[in-house]
């Protein structure tokens, strides 16, 4: 008995779509993660490979608090700014981070949420605990960041 998978219209432009976008198979295991120093002093930085594996259409990384950094992080230095992007998310791992929005105010996640910023959206990074880890993700790769004061 052959089965066979046939597949719808929508389904097959996506695949096209997919292909056409050359992706390359990427694995990334935290047995042989490497952190890298950042944008902000206080953070170290895992990328995931889906850059390079996407041909920066999209960028997957782990943020966390450097050991050295002890105590609960006071962010708020990069002021409220955007990210000039089509798609930013962040999941949070360990501890806690507090953020404030534009039109949303401020809010605290905590280890499980998510929070999806919508493209440009001003907002600014204002405390972590000090074990702070998450997941971010975002698309494109590269983009621009502004301060929007």
């Amino acid at each position: 008995d052959t089965h066979t998978l046939e597949l719808s219209s929508a389904a097959s432009d996506v695949y096209k779509r997919q292909s056409a976008s050359k992706q390359a198979f990427c694995a990334n295991f935290a047995s042989e993660a490497e952190y890298d120093s950042g944008l902000r002093g206080q953070f170290e930085y895992r990328d995931l490979g889906i850059s390079e594996a996407t041909g920066g259409q999209y960028h997957a990384g782990v943020m966390r608090v450097r050991d050295e950094a002890k105590g609960d992080q006071q962010l708020g230095h990069t002021g409220m700014h955007r990210h000039l992007c089509d798609f930013q998310m962040f999941y949070v791992l360990k501890g806690w981070c507090k953020m404030e929005y534009e039109g949303q105010g401020e809010m605290t996640f905590h280890e499980g949420d998510c929070c999806l910023q919508p493209a440009a959206i001003a907002h600014n990074e204002l405390l972590c605990s000090e074990d702070f880890e998450c997941i971010e993700i975002y698309s494109p790769a590269k983009h621009e960041t502004v301060p929007t004061d």
